[in-house]
Formats: structure tokens, C-alpha cells, sequence
């Protein structure tokens, strides 16, 4: 049987993966998707796009794998929000590939677009606008909405039961909240800026310093009972 260490350091391990992988994959595609003809920067910077979307899903497995690699632990805690942070997490790595198909098939059009004639050019464009809005829905939104509900499930039971520090999972909850309100500008209508995505790096810089915790210290042996007694 593996031992709670021996998931503590699998836990910060993909913990970082999960967070490295995200970058990179933004990295390859940089500024392509925000130009005003996407369409041509996808078709002549086909490998880059390629590479973001293989990125991307390396990050979507291991963010679900991330509440799968605690659950052992945190079920002994209390197994129904250990159960639903695996759930929601699951749903999350769903919306990230749901976001990554509709980058692949952008990838397609992008093809198709470069051959097409200045005729349907157009029609190409606005399939590409709503593929952009899937993948910003999926990726951005319901995804982010998803791993704030299931990191705060395990979060809470990390917290209630000292199995980290309680420092550091408190600061975990803060962080989900600050990152949900980012969403929620999000989801009315407002672009990310440097500004609201200064509201996700709470979460960011929590998760790395949790991921060290893990490897490092591991889960406290001896927590508390939930009840305090």
C-alpha cells in the first residue's frame, strides 16, 4: 500500500506539472489568438499551436490527478468532500480538453482558411469567433468555476483537519476567492487584463508553495479529529 508520504510527494509533484504544463502551453501561443486575423497566425505558426494544445492537455490530466492522488488520504477525513473535490476536478480536466479540442479544430480552419478564396473567407472567420468563445468558456470560465469548487473541498478538509499547516490552506480559500471574482468579471464581459489576472496569482503562488509543502514535509500523520476533540 503506498504510503501517505509517498502521495504527498506525488501530490506536489503534479502540482507543479499541472502549473508548469498551463504556462508552457500559454507560452507557445502567445499573442496568436488575440490577433485580429487569428485565423492566418494559426495556419504559419501551425507546430507552436500543436504544441500548446499537447501542453494543455498534459495540464488538464494532471490537474484531475492532483484530488485523485489526496483522495486516499482526505477520504479517512471526511470522504464525502474528498470525493466531491475529485469530482469537480474531473469536470475541470473535461472543460480544459473541451477547450483544447475547439484549439485543435481552430488548427483545422486555419488550414482550410489559407486555401479558401476571399468568398468564404468570411464564413471561416466567424466559425473561428465562436470556436474562440467555446474555448474562452470552456477553459477560462467553466473550468476555473469547476477547480474553485473542488480545491475548495479539499482545502476545507486540509484546513479542518491541520493535515497542512493552517496557514497555508487558509490562504488556499482566500485564493479561490480572489480567483472566482476574476471569473465572474470574466463572465460579464470583461477582457482579462494585467489587473484581474493579478487576481489569480494568489492561487498561483499558494499551489507552489503548497506543492513544495507536500514534497517536503508531506501530510501531517497525526491530524486532529474534524470535531476538534
Amino acid at each position: 500500500m503506498m504510503s501517505d508520504k509517498k502521495r504527498a510527494t506525488i501530490t506536489g509533484a503534479l502540482f507543479i506539472f499541472a502549473t508548469a504544463s498551463a504556462f508552457v502551453g500559454d507560452g507557445f501561443l502567445g499573442s496568436i489568438l488575440k490577433a485580429p486575423d487569428f485565423l492566418a497566425l494559426i495556419f504559419a505558426n501551425q507546430g507552436r499551436v500543436a504544441l500548446a494544445a499537447l501542453f494543455k492537455i498534459a495540464a488538464a490530466a494532471a490537474s484531475a490527478g492532483i484530488a485523485m492522488s489526496m483522495y486516499p488520504v482526505l477520504r479517512r477525513q471526511d470522504e464525502g468532500l474528498a470525493l466531491g473535490s475529485v469530482c469537480f476536478r474531473l469536470v475541470e480536466g473535461v472543460f480544459y480538453l473541451v477547450g483544447t479540442l475547439s484549439l485543435l479544430t481552430l488548427l483545422s480552419l486555419g488550414q482550410d482558411y489559407a486555401k479558401a478564396g476571399a468568398e468564404t473567407a468570411s464564413q471561416f472567420r466567424v466559425a473561428g469567433v465562436l470556436l474562440l468563445a467555446l474555448q474562452k468558456w470552456a477553459g477560462f470560465v467553466l473550468g476555473v468555476i469547476a477547480f474553485c469548487l473542488g480545491a475548495s473541498m479539499y482545502y476545507l478538509v486540509l484546513f479542518r483537519t491541520r493535515l497542512v499547516p493552517r496557514w497555508l490552506s487558509g490562504w488556499g480559500l482566500a485564493a479561490l476567492a480572489t480567483l472566482l471574482v476574476m471569473v465572474i468579471f470574466v463572465m460579464f464581459g470583461r477582457e482579462p487584463s494585467g489587473m484581474m489576472l493579478a487576481l489569480a496569482f494568489p492561487i498561483f503562488l499558494q499551489e507552489l508553495v503548497l506543492a513544495v509543502w507536500l514534497i517536503v514535509k508531506g501530510f501531517k500523520r497525526s491530524a486532529p479529529d474534524p470535531d476538534g476533540k
